[in-house]
């Protein structure tokens, strides 16, 4: 069957965000465990909820929440400074939809702060839904985000594909149904992900329309 989706993971695969969130998990834990952590400590999590990665460090319900507070209030004053498109995704964003596709988005961040992003970098008017950690129950990568796109664009998984650049988002994708592709523009290589035997691999933002003929 021909794809008619397309659904996007934000940060690591439309928006280059990294350096972004590592400092922002840095700061959290500089401010409430006066500890420096390497970026190593983050990267094996990136792609899940905030909550999720603090549960880490402390399993009081309160300290998590201040540390999502410390997280995102650094996160945002830094944001439009650090955040930038990868070089080539508008330009393949705008001929999926010119070609007519359905375009989502399935981000780990808040709704809020998903727009934010995509405004940044010109693409808050191209997407026809986003689903937000904030919408869903369980979070990527649980099929639910996936699933939650699919009803609302009224669309069966064999018409999907979802691209993404890590681990969470092949399983996420898997586990729905849907098609997966791997961007290796964003964080991870090959090997990181080669073993979840994703459907497509996308070397460069141009092969996005390589799968829309």
């Amino acid at each position: 069957m021909a794809l008619t989706t397309f659904l996007f993971d934000l940060d690591g695969t439309l928006i280059d965000s990294i350096e972004l969130i590592i400092r922002s998990y840095q700061h959290t834990i500089r401010t409430h465990r006066q500890l420096e952590t390497a970026p190593e400590v983050w990267m094996k999590g990136l792609g899940i909820p905030l909550r999720v990665q603090f549960k880490e460090w402390s399993e009081d319900p309160a300290e998590i929440d201040a540390m999502v507070v410390t997280y995102r209030e650094y996160n945002l004053s830094h944001h439009d400074e650090m955040v930038t498109a990868y070089d080539g995704v508008v330009d393949a964003v705008k001929a999926l939809r010119k070609k007519d596709k359905k375009l989502g988005l399935v981000t780990s961040k808040f709704r809020s702060g998903a727009y934010r992003g995509l405004k940044k970098v010109g693409l808050e008017e191209e997407f026809h839904v986003v689903v937000g950690a904030d919408e869903v129950t369980n979070p990527k990568p649980h099929p639910e985000p996936v699933l939650t796109a699919l009803s609302r664009l009224s669309v069966t998984p064999e018409e999907a594909v979802f691209i993404g650049d890590s681990r969470h988002d092949m399983e996420c994708g898997r586990a729905a149904g849907v098609e997966t592709a791997a961007v290796l523009w964003g964080p991870f290589g090959r090997s990181d992900l080669e073993d979840l035997q994703p459907d497509y691999w996308l070397e460069h933002p141009r092969d996005l329309v390589t799968l829309a003929p």
